[in-house]
């Protein structure tokens, strides 16, 4: 009996050092994504999480680079980038195309915008993120192409309703130490469509819209995209891809953008990102202010915490439908762009 005690009891000090251990690990991995957080989201202080994001890894934060990092990129891209704080980013918009819904011109800054960034990773590692557009003709070689390339797609989908011709959003994804193989493997993609070279920056004009009074009701700075005025917010929570932390206006952002009509009145199209539980009253929100649901997904395949987002679509008063987005804004746990929409 005495033997089955000392067993016992030594059983117990057993199970009580695995659960030290267990809480131990947990709260490193918990200081670890705490750490990066402010270095990698850039959002406030002030900032608090409603879901818990990434806690059960300790994960690889990005790093800053310069312009002159990425030349080889740029040239094996065919196409000029810039620097979006962490991000190598370069935008290919459709001007090729002439896209209507519902009537309306489509400008390429309001919802034909191709893009694609590049981070740098501690590891050494690079991480490629994007976004394409391309007509339904070009979706099925353009998707064979990045296959062959070992680059993935993690989303297709449509931002427009009822639009001619039919485009289709493909999102891009590869992870890896040969950011320069990749940008080959996206140039090979996008010369077998229609995407035309991107075009040097010009400066910006005023955009024909009361954009103060859109600021006030959107809480955020806005910023202008040839005629088109943005709005973008970001996560407050890490989140990550993998074990790779994202930087804020990376794969997590919800943009909102105008393009004027005359007279005040534009059409609105964009995205609200989302976890789980925003969703509804995310869509409840916005069809209460009058705004029209196009599509709800996901864009990657392995984020943390799981994010979902709404694209939308709405004609009229552009103010009014600022404050009809903004309270929909209002239940999803973001904050402004850090920098501005820019």
């Amino acid at each position: 009996m005495l033997a089955s005690c000392v067993e016992a009891d030594d059983m117990t000090d057993e199970r009580q050092q695995d659960t030290r251990s267990r809480l131990t690990s947990s709260r490193r991995r918990l200081l670890a994504a705490a750490t990066l957080a402010p270095i990698a989201a850039g959002v406030p202080a002030r900032a608090h999480a409603l879901s818990a994001g990434p806690t059960n890894h300790a994960l690889v934060a990005p790093v800053m680079t310069k312009l002159t990092d990425w030349a080889d990129v740029g040239r094996s891209l065919g196409r000029p980038g810039d620097m979006k704080r962490f991000m190598y980013h370069t935008g290919l918009p459709r001007r090729d195309l002439k896209v209507y819904s519902r009537g309306i011109l489509i400008d390429p800054a309001l919802a034909l915008g191709t893009h694609v960034s590049f981070v740098r990773y501690a590891d050494h590692s690079t991480l490629l993120m994007g976004d394409a557009v391309v007509t339904e003709r070009e979706l099925q070689h353009f998707c064979d192409v990045l296959q062959q390339h070992g680059i993935m797609q993690t989303a297709i989908h449509k931002h427009l309703l009822a639009h001619e011709p039919d485009v289709w959003w493909v999102h891009l994804h590869a992870h890896g130490h040969d950011p320069v193989a990749v940008a080959r493997g996206l140039r090979a993609a996008f010369d077998c469509t229609g995407t035309p070279p991107a075009q040097p920056a010009t400066p910006a004009r005023p955009v024909d819209l009361d954009t103060a009074a859109i600021d006030a009701a959107m809480g955020v700075k806005g910023s202008a995209d040839g005629k088109i005025y943005k709005s973008v917010y970001v996560r407050r929570e890490t989140v990550a891809d993998g074990h790779m932390a994202l930087p804020p206006g990376l794969g997590a952002t919800t943009s909102v953008n105008f393009q004027p009509l005359g007279g005040g009145r534009a059409a609105l199209s964009g995205d609200l990102v989302m976890i789980a539980g925003e969703v509804q009253p995310a869509l409840t929100a916005l069809r209460r202010g009058g705004v029209e649901l196009v599509e709800v997904h996901h864009h990657n395949l392995t984020d943390e915490p799981r994010l979902f987002f709404v694209h939308y679509w709405a004609v009229g008063n552009a103010v009014r439908l600022a404050k009809a987005v903004r309270r929909a804004v209002n239940v999803t746990n973001v904050v402004p762009m850090p920098g501005g929409s820019g």
